[in-house]
């Protein structure tokens, strides 16, 4: 089951009665980009600042595996990371 939005109230989320999905329906589905070729398939927002850069690292699979297990924004969180060694190792 789909987890409730926060902005939605639970008495107007338990309103909604969706009927199950038929074959008849699941038949007659399809894929968005086929009825609306000229959509993208994705636009990302602009970057808060500073924009970052990507790049490829290698980590070894027990550090991703550590930051994932903390949930998102595990790559944020790699970051800020780098950030203070870089601020404590910096000469000023």
């Amino acid at each position: 089951m789909k987890q409730k939005p926060n902005k939605i109230q639970k008495k107007d989320w338990e309103a909604v009665d969706s009927p199950p999905l038929s074959n008849d329906i699941l038949n007659k589905m399809r894929p968005v980009k086929e009825l609306h070729p000229d959509r993208p398939s994705r636009v990302r927002g602009r970057q808060k600042l500073p924009i970052k850069k990507p790049v490829s690292i290698r980590l070894s699979p027990d550090i991703i595996e550590y930051f994932k297990s903390e949930g998102n924004g595990w790559q944020t969180k790699i970051n800020a990371i780098l950030h203070e060694y870089v601020r404590k190792h910096t000469v000023a």
